[in-house]
């Protein structure tokens, strides 16, 4: 007799890529049904659709979902698996087809950006469970956030704040955003608490990374491993404009860890104090969370996908 075929819960977000998500469709559909996937599918409508949806396939009993979209879509799905309390996290397999503006965690864990080799990593790969970031925003009701990949307070919240009409032309669209941010941000005042140490004083941004690439390919932290159990912690402190214009290939080659006004540490959890009356933006896996300060801890082993 054969074995009952594995059911999957595919979750599209149709704006993803700009629109392509749901143009390639019909051409994920039948990769899907070529690769003998036992599926059914939604398509999000708005941004938390995706917590939804994991919980409706988890009271259907379904522990394989599969993400179509970008790197915005993949951390409200996770967020979905974080907050649900009925099955452990990591029981749950995510499957991941790319299409997006940055297409930024995929990178560390070498998913294909094909569509018909994104299918067959789901199909024949194999499972990893890494870590996950938990942030919380203080004397805030709303609930904690989960990040896969990084987070960040600062000027990296603010690119994101102003490329949200950009994400059409690409990865080029974080290139720009922080072109146009530098003229306009203003550094601020924040106190980084970890390790029984405080690092005070002017800031550009504080970034909290599990893995190595953000921002449309930017290296931001130092060594991140999302399999290590430790946040990457990177303080970037009063850097001016003239000095983001003349360090800014060092942004996207990883060099910018080295720069004299750049310190970074690994840690299991972080806070983050902001000393002034206009907090500066806070963003997880490029998308916008909010303003405040805030508490990051790691979740280790939290997320099961397939590479």
């Amino acid at each position: 007799m054969d074995a009952p075929l594995k059911s999957w819960y595919v979750i599209i977000n149709p704006t993803s890529g700009n629109g392509s998500a749901k143009k390639k469709w019909p051409q994920i559909k039948g990769l899907l049904e070529k690769y003998n996937f036992n599926f059914q599918f939604v398509f999000t409508t708005h941004q938390k659709n995706s917590i939804e949806y994991v919980k409706n396939a988890i009271d259907l009993n379904i522990k394989n979902i599969i993400s179509v979209g970008g790197d915005g879509t993949l951390h409200n799905i996770i967020n979905g698996i974080m907050s649900q309390n009925d099955v452990p996290t990591s029981e749950i397999n995510v499957g991941i087809i790319p299409i997006g503006t940055g297409n930024d965690w995929i990178k560390t864990h070498n998913i294909p950006l094909n569509l018909e080799g994104a299918v067959q990593k789901i199909k024949n790969g194999s499972l990893a469970t890494q870590d996950i970031g938990k942030l919380v925003i203080q004397n805030n009701p709303k609930p904690p956030v989960f990040f896969n990949n990084l987070a960040g307070v600062g000027f990296d919240g603010f690119v994101v704040s102003k490329i949200e009409t950009l994400k059409h032309i690409g990865a080029l669209a974080y290139l720009y955003g922080a072109l146009v941010s530098l003229f306009s941000f203003k550094n601020f005042e924040s106190t980084v608490f970890t390790n029984s140490e405080a690092i005070s004083g002017k800031t550009l941004m504080i970034l909290i990374g599990l893995c190595k690439y953000s921002g449309g390919g930017m290296q931001l932290t130092k060594n991140p491993d999302p399999f290590d159990g430790l946040l990457d912690v990177t303080v970037a402190k009063d850097l001016n404009k003239f000095e983001i214009i003349k360090n800014l290939m060092k942004l996207f080659n990883g060099t910018i860890i080295n720069y004299k006004k750049v310190t970074s540490f690994k840690t299991e959890s972080v806070t983050i104090q902001i000393n002034q009356k206009n907090p500066p933006y806070i963003q997880a896996d490029g998308e916008l969370i909010g303003v405040g300060n805030i508490e990051v801890s790691i979740i280790k082993k939290a997320f099961s996908f397939y590479c």
